[in-house]
């Protein structure tokens, strides 16, 4: 199994406690949804689960978490 290296940022984790989101969501998320290049990264979208993150090195930067 792959190890993410997950950095959250406090927006991030303002989102995901408000919407009752945890870190293995997020996981899947990043490994089985559809990608969507951004501006600034990425766009990740799965079932009703979308996550905006920029990958730096071996790191995911998680921006944003949103529920559709």
């Amino acid at each position: 199994m792959i190890i993410m290296k997950l950095i959250i940022t406090k927006h991030a984790q303002d989102q995901m406690l408000l919407r009752g989101i945890d870190k293995e969501q997020i996981i899947r998320v990043i490994k089985r949804g559809a990608k969507v290049k951004q501006t600034d990264g990425l766009l990740a979208v799965y079932s009703y689960l979308k996550i905006a993150y920029k990958i730096r090195g071996d790191k995911y930067i998680i921006k944003t978490v949103m529920v559709e």
